[in-house]
């Protein structure tokens, strides 16, 4: 996508043929900086510090973490150890431990000594593939924008994304913001509701911040704004992304997620979710079952800002020794969601609508 009109993926190899760059999202949106990544452990520590986050760029990080461990040693055990080490850095998006077993079934078959040409190929590969992925997911979505803009009659089309699932969630595109982009590009009126989204405002420091940079028309708001704009008609749309989907339908995704999914159905305001097949976790029966990350309490207790001569510091909201939860994902019943939007198409979020763009996963379960 595009910043101030030049064009930018979150990942990429650098010119040395061998190091990792990426955009460092935690100096966001006050500051665009790029950081370099020259082990697995700096991999590691980009996921786990959320230099890097959401769920398929995670995915694309730990690839090229493999890659780099398998630099300084192509030893099976090296290869395992380096797969549970970044496996270990978030539970819940499932992204990460589909990449971690590709690169491992590309990996274990052959010789340590192709190993780390075959490990660049591949973390390449699944970069490109989820490009290609969130590209589709766009084309999927667009409809859904383009026939509510027919009902229009010229005006925007009013659209509420939670959290960013947008091209800083993924190599590019986004998820939820890929149909976005594409309407946007085709010259569709729309206009995009950014819940900030705490407790660590991914809405305002990084979906604001694409949004504006790529020159979509959006307005911040706090996140318990959502329901009072659809109750007065002015969301038209929700669409998030997510980190994992179970094999019913049900999605984890950012929390308060859930609180938009409940708000959309009592106003009867379409809400779909974004998601590439990386995302689809087979194994797990229902969104019961999903591991919910739990963060440090600092992140409610504290917030990063801009003070007004210009320094970035971060500053503390609440009482000095007040406690604090931090759960950093929560699950949508498939029963509140209109839609799962893939690079497939849209199916409903059920089993049987799952299996019927993924027939063959059926086929694998044995079923």
């Amino acid at each position: 996508m595009q910043i101030d009109g030049k064009p930018y993926r979150t990942i990429w190899l650098n010119d040395d043929g061998w190091s990792v760059e990426i955009i460092d999202q935690t100096r966001l949106p006050h500051a665009f900086a790029t950081l370099k990544l020259t082990t697995s452990d700096d991999a590691a520590v980009a996921i786990r510090t959320m230099q890097v986050r959401g769920a398929p760029l995670i995915g694309a990080t730990a690839a090229y973490g493999v890659a780099l461990a398998m630099r300084e040693d192509a030893s099976d055990d090296a290869l395992s150890k380096a797969i549970a080490h970044l496996a270990a850095q978030r539970p819940t998006a499932i992204n990460l431990r589909w990449a971690l077993e590709e690169m491992r079934m590309a990996l274990a078959p052959i010789e340590p000594g192709a190993r780390v040409a075959r490990a660049y190929g591949r973390a390449a590969e699944i970069c490109d593939e989820d490009v290609e992925s969130c590209r589709r997911i766009g084309i999927n979505g667009l409809p859904l924008i383009e026939e509510i803009a027919r009902g229009k009659g010229g005006k925007p089309v009013q659209i509420l994304t939670h959290c960013n699932a947008g091209w800083l969630a993924c190599v590019d595109w986004g998820t939820a913001t890929s149909p976005i982009y594409h309407a946007f590009n085709a010259g569709i009126p729309l206009h995009v509701w950014v819940d900030e989204t705490r407790p660590r405002n991914q809405g305002a420091a990084l979906t604001a911040f694409e949004l504006g940079r790529h020159g979509v028309p959006y307005t911040l708001i706090a996140d318990n704004a959502g329901g009072h704009l659809m109750q007065r008609g002015e969301v038209d749309l929700v669409i998030v992304g997510t980190d994992r989907v179970s094999s019913n339908g049900d999605v984890a995704n950012k929390i308060g997620t859930y609180l938009k999914a409940l708000a959309a159905h009592d106003n009867g305001v379409p809400f779909y979710v974004a998601l590439p097949f990386s995302t689809i976790d087979w194994s797990v029966a229902d969104g019961s079952d999903i591991p919910i990350e739990e963060r440090s309490a600092d992140e409610v207790l504290k917030m990063m800002g801009r003070l007004p001569d210009g320094r970035v510091a971060e500053v503390e909201i609440a009482p000095l020794n007040a406690q604090a939860a931090n759960p950093a994902f929560d699950v949508t019943p498939a029963r509140l969601v209109s839609g799962l939007v893939t690079e497939r198409g849209i199916a409903a979020a059920s089993r049987e609508g799952l299996v019927s763009l993924y027939p063959e996963r059926w086929n694998k379960l044995g079923e």
